[in-house]
């Protein structure tokens, strides 16, 4: 038994990602979990570089893709712990050229019709992606169609001063605060992490997070070192794995113009444990001070849509890295509200997201457990993957931890609800039982 969890059963992850690598479904796999800051399992298997023959390594460098986006979003509540700014604070203020903000009535192209504003969007909206915001490559929405004739969200030469200056005379697709679409949300949290706090995103997140928390081969380009590391990724085909991305003439070698703080980094699989374990608690192997504090990180992985509902009442139908039913959004992650309704093995407040290229990862408080897993196939749809570990893990746990007695107060107090008079007596049934 490791970390009261079954050898035998932790076999089974193994075995499962076997057969899809053996099947031909994907080009390489590894899973990384970690229960109360040890190691109780890693697996992986498949080549990083099949056209190469490249057997996938511990330090293999893949693309985060939206996995970017948690990391931006715990860069940006730094700077609230400084007194930066306010979550409520309407986004105009701290961008001006977006004072005149309008919502889509009607019609398309030339014929949009718009509306005010009723309510400013704020700095909230873009962190649970409430904001009114879209991509331009959905395709599903007259304004998706502005966003790609404007290359809102990169392009060569692109800057985020060009994304801004594009996104304030396009219309929202909703009244702030209504729904919850993914979007370029975070890309404009990672231009406020610029406003804030004076550097560049690549420099600042490198300074606050990375270097702190030891994830030495992450960043928004390949460090130098890590030239030879960089994985292939693949688009998925039937007749086998389409190049999408050689590693040896990878744009990701070189520093982008466009610093997406919604998909932009690369890293490993054991620089993105780090960030998981950061978001459960205070490693005392990073220093002095966590990277943020506890009540913060307790506030992020909380539901924070409307009325703590879950995003299937939110009216998303478009795209999502997660299940709809029985989960919410926090700030920058999903959060599971309701396991039962979301018909996953799961625990209420596992908190996670994936990238396009089907990555994945979740911390679960209750468990002290944070599970990281790696891949790179385009689009992250293409198989159930993300459903099948959350089972396959938590099948694995014999024993948890209050039998295991580990004693941890910033773990034992982040989500003791008789500790913290937030949570509400609904949640604290929830939790007990």
């Amino acid at each position: 038994m490791i970390a009261g969890m079954s050898e035998t059963r932790l076999g089974r992850i193994g075995a499962h990602i076997e057969k899809y690598i053996e099947a031909g479904k994907f080009p390489c796999a590894s899973i990384l979990i970690f229960r109360d800051f040890d190691e109780a399992y890693y697996f992986s298997s498949g080549y990083a570089d099949v056209e190469r023959k490249t057997p996938i390594a511990r330090d293999t460098v893949f693309r985060f893709y939206s996995m970017t986006k948690p990391i931006t979003s715990a860069a940006l509540m730094t700077l609230y712990e400084h007194g930066s700014f306010q979550l409520d604070d309407p986004v105009s203020k701290h961008i001006p050229a977006w004072e005149n903000l309008r919502v889509y009535e009607s019609g398309e192209g030339d014929s949009i019709k718009t509306r005010e504003l009723v309510e400013p969007m704020t700095i909230k909206h873009l962190l649970t992606h409430t904001s009114g915001l879209t991509y331009g490559f959905m395709q599903s929405h007259p304004v998706d169609a502005l966003y790609r004739d404007r290359q809102v969200g990169g392009g060569p030469g692109r800057t985020l001063d060009d994304m801004i200056e594009g996104l304030a005379d396009i219309p929202l697709i909703f009244e702030p605060g209504s729904r919850w679409h993914y979007s370029v949300a975070t890309d404009v949290c990672g231009y406020l992490v610029q406003h804030f706090s004076g550097q560049d995103l690549d420099d600042y997140i490198e300074e606050t997070i990375l270097k702190p928390l030891g994830m030495e081969h992450s960043g928004f380009s390949v460090k130098p070192n890590d030239r030879d590391k960089l994985a292939a990724c693949y688009n998925h085909h039937p007749s086998g794995f389409q190049l999408q991305d050689d590693p040896a003439g990878s744009n990701y070698h070189k520093r982008p113009s466009y610093l997406s703080g919604g998909g932009g980094m690369v890293g490993t699989i054991d620089d993105y444990m780090k960030f998981a374990s950061m978001l459960l608690g205070f490693d005392p192997s990073i220093g002095e001070d966590p990277i943020l504090g506890l009540r913060t990180r307790q506030y992020m992985l909380t539901n924070h849509l409307p009325g703590g509902v879950d995003l299937a009442a939110m009216g998303q139908s478009v795209f999502s890295e997660t299940s709809f039913a029985g989960v919410g959004f926090g700030l920058g992650f999903s959060v599971v509200i309701d396991p039962i309704e979301s018909s996953i093995v799961d625990n209420y407040r596992t908190s996670g997201w994936g990238g396009a290229a089907s990555t994945y990862f979740w911390v679960d408080p209750s468990e002290r457990m944070a599970v990281v897993f790696m891949t790179q196939l385009l689009p992250s749809s293409t198989f159930p993957i993300r459903r099948e570990l959350k089972t396959l893990v938590n099948q694995a746990i014999v024993m948890d931890p209050i039998e295991l007695d580990l004693g941890d107060p910033d773990l034992d107090d982040m989500f003791d609800p008789e500790y913290d008079d937030e949570f509400s007596e609904q949640d604290v049934d929830d939790i007990r039982h």
